[in-house]
């Protein structure tokens, strides 16, 4: 199962959760957060891959982050089209950056919002099923999962929005085919954009050993 930790800033607080082990971190660019990355942190992540997490962008504007930041992933948490994620491919590819793996963010409420993402497939690499809210995510609390019964598609996913340390039970319930991983965040702050690293730790050592 890949752990996402993301909303991270801070540069010593990016070190001690990199040191817990995790898969990927995500830096969000959306003004309007809380956790907006405004400027390049002195220390990035080494072991854990770097995922830009983007609210209606340019492909320009994420080509650059992705260059500055080197990147190895890109989340898009917008109204992004299908088509915009097929020109951010090519876009990576003639950088040559074609290694770069794209995410699709969706919010789900009901069933019929999994109409809007079978367009999707074949162009991104994973999709992220989040919270629906008018505010581009950050709810805080969790969806009903057993709406997932709906997505037939191929794509792999993973779960966001509102996992803390009282979803190991719900967490060790939930199946589906195409479930890969957990996205972490405001659950395990101490402040916006400031994670609360032993916390962390310990639930995802407990979460991986399925305890």
């Amino acid at each position: 199962m890949i752990v996402k930790v993301c909303g991270m800033r801070e540069e010593e607080n990016i070190r001690q959760v990199e040191q817990i082990g995790i898969d990927w971190m995500g830096f969000i660019f959306y003004e309007k957060s809380k956790r907006h990355v405004a400027e390049l942190p002195a220390y990035l992540p080494v072991k854990a891959k770097r995922v830009g997490v983007f609210v209606d962008y340019s492909v320009t504007d994420i080509l650059e982050k992705v260059k500055l930041f080197r990147f190895n992933g890109i989340q898009l948490h917008g109204a992004e089209t299908p088509a915009f994620c097929q020109e951010l491919r090519s876009a990576l590819k003639e950088a040559s950056l074609a290694d770069v793996f794209i995410n699709k963010a969706f919010g789900i409420a009901v069933e019929a919002d999994f109409e809007n993402v079978k367009a999707f497939e074949g162009v991104c690499d994973h999709y992220i099923f989040d919270t629906k809210t008018p505010t581009k995510g950050g709810a805080g609390y969790s969806f009903d999962w057993s709406l997932l019964k709906a997505y037939q598609g191929s794509t792999p996913f993973l779960l966001s929005g509102g996992i803390g340390p009282d979803s190991l039970e719900a967490l060790r319930s939930f199946a589906h085919p195409q479930w890969v991983g957990i996205d972490l965040n405001s659950k395990f702050e101490i402040a916006p954009a400031l994670k609360d690293a032993e916390l962390l730790n310990s639930f995802i050592k407990k979460f991986s050993n399925n305890e």
